[in-house]
């Protein structure tokens, strides 16, 4: 358990619980077993009374810090591991939350007959009574490690006695704190005491019995979890139904978004109502399309803050091998899709109707599956950013940037057979999706219209020669080439954002040791 609390943030206690168990539990129990244990490890962390309590966040009240910690406790031991490492479990609460929140741990531990390490700050003595065993750390050495109740004797052998009426952790702590450069209470350079215990360590009785302990164990074999639990089709339909619920739930994914496309859907219907077939409906039906393949699009950037948040918590249960990556992103997927239909069909079905296009059903269909896709491709694009800058705000702007790279070689400002060759020829204009969405929907309206060559003129142009010799459109393949081809960055994004994952788990911890060795050395 990481320090901090990646969880959904809109389901309540006993939804967290129960999509754990799912995920977690094998696939041979049965349903009801899951969740007689997911009841079960909610008691025993005392969250029964908050069951049906949203986590909480983004404004709105929930749980409170203590029993976020206790819930993300409590997902991991559904499994009963051998090992369950917590970072800071206590931090933030006061002295009788952390020793009610320990002492249940130890209680589990006899039970379960698991080995808990805990990275601890300031315990008070009840807490600190609980552990069995201590290992102090200062400076990247180690001043102590062994057993808790003989650490007072060997500060006292160094020179370091307790003073009485002191809490023995407040009293290690201030004796190896390095933090400052000022000496401590007891007159001595921290840096001189620090040194000084650590070679009294390696000398001592305690040390020479740990390292015995540590060969002994060495030599015996350690059962693992034995990897993933849950199938691959589990995974993704519980998966699935998680982030389907949260999407629902949280008004600022797609919910505000709808809202604001709906009303953009009717001033683009107002602006250009009823266009007509009149020489100067041509430049209205090209920036009418222009914004809708591309600026309607770009503002699935405002899911970006979702996204991360999302992002967070599967890392974290990525990191204690929940579920894989394949069924993470398929699930994604899965859920999203049937949002971004609702978001491109109603505010593409009102501004359709208000401008007056082709009304042919089939014009219409193929209007709204480019707007579809370029929704999937966006928010897909957005995945990956999130994946590669998880940071908040530089996301949102790598996220806009790459958009606006992607608009300005699509083949509208600048006619495609006007594009400087180098990048924005090849390859911007081949690998931008607003492309493809532009030339589908050019192709859609104007082929089998017929436009006047001048303002009051007979219509006398047909749109395939405007296609061909004002907007350089290729003509060799039709529309439904172009739907394709989106639908294909559509899948090519969703590999793409796997392999990035893939790549991060399995270079991050190269390149972070190599970084944390590089900085020791200097």
């Amino acid at each position: 358990m990481t320090q901090e609390q990646a969880l959904t943030w809109t389901l309540t206690v006993k939804e967290t619980v129960y999509y754990s168990a799912e995920l977690q539990l094998p696939k041979s129990m049965p349903k009801s077993e899951k969740r007689e244990r997911a009841d079960k490890t909610i008691r025993e962390m005392g969250l029964q009374n908050s069951m049906n309590t949203r986590i909480g966040g983004w404004g709105i009240k929930g749980l409170s810090g203590g029993q976020k910690r206790r819930l993300s406790i409590c997902v991991e031991l559904l499994t009963h591991p051998k090992f369950l490492l917590l970072d800071e479990p206590v931090s933030g609460l006061d002295s009788a939350s952390s020793f009610y929140v320990m002492s249940r741990i130890v209680k589990l531990t006899q039970q379960y007959q698991m080995t808990v390490i805990t990275a601890i700050h300031q315990p008070s003595s009840q807490v600190f009574g609980l552990f069995n065993n201590l290992c102090l750390l200062s400076l990247g050495k180690t001043l102590y490690f062994g057993p808790t109740f003989a650490a007072n004797q060997f500060f006292v052998a160094n020179g370091f006695p307790c003073p009485e009426l002191q809490s023995p952790a407040d009293h290690y702590l201030m004796t190896i704190n390095s933090d400052f450069d000022e000496d401590t209470d007891i007159g001595n350079d921290p840096n001189e005491v620090i040194h000084l215990l650590a070679e009294a360590y390696k000398s001592s009785e305690v040390y020479m019995d740990t390292q015995r302990e540590i060969a002994t164990l060495c030599t015996q074999l350690i059962e693992g979890r034995g990897g993933l639990q849950a199938s691959f089709i589990t995974q993704c339909m519980v998966l699935s139904a998680r982030s389907f619920k949260n999407m629902y739930r949280d008004l600022g994914y797609y919910w505000l978004r709808l809202g604001i496309y709906i009303a953009l859907g009717f001033a683009l219907g107002t602006l250009f109502y009823e266009i007509g077939f009149e020489f100067d409906s041509i430049s209205a039906r090209v920036s009418m399309i222009l914004f809708v393949s591309s600026f309607l699009t770009i503002l699935a950037v405002g899911g970006f803050p979702s996204f991360v948040e999302e992002t967070k918590v599967f890392q974290c249960e990525r990191l204690n091998g929940h579920y894989g990556v394949g069924s993470y992103v398929i699930s994604h997927a899965i859920s999203s899709t049937p949002y971004l239909l609702l978001i491109s069909l109603i505010p593409g079905a009102i501004a359709y109707s208000f401008i007056g296009l082709q009304r042919e059903p089939g014009q219409f269909i193929y209007f709204e599956l480019v707007v579809l896709m370029a929704m999937l491709l966006v928010e897909c694009q957005m995945m990956i950013v999130a994946a590669i800058v998880p940071n908040l705000l530089m996301g949102i702007i790598s996220g806009a940037g790459v958009q606006g790279l992607m608009i300005l070689g699509a083949g509208f400002f600048r006619l495609p057979n006007h594009l400087p060759h180098i990048f924005w020829k090849y390859p911007m204009y081949y690998i931008s999706f607003h492309r493809y969405a532009l030339e589908g929907l050019y192709k859609n309206e104007f082929e089998g219209l017929k436009f006047p060559a001048y303002p009051g003129g007979l219509p006398t142009v047909d749109g395939e020669t405007l296609l061909k010799s004002v907007l350089h459109v290729e003509m060799g393949y039709s529309k439904w080439i172009d739907l394709a081809i989106m639908f294909g960055m559509v899948v090519a994004y969703r590999i793409m954002f796997f392999c990035i994952i893939k790549t991060k788990e399995n270079v991050g911890p190269i390149i972070r040791d190599f970084m944390s060795s590089y900085t020791f050395r200097n």
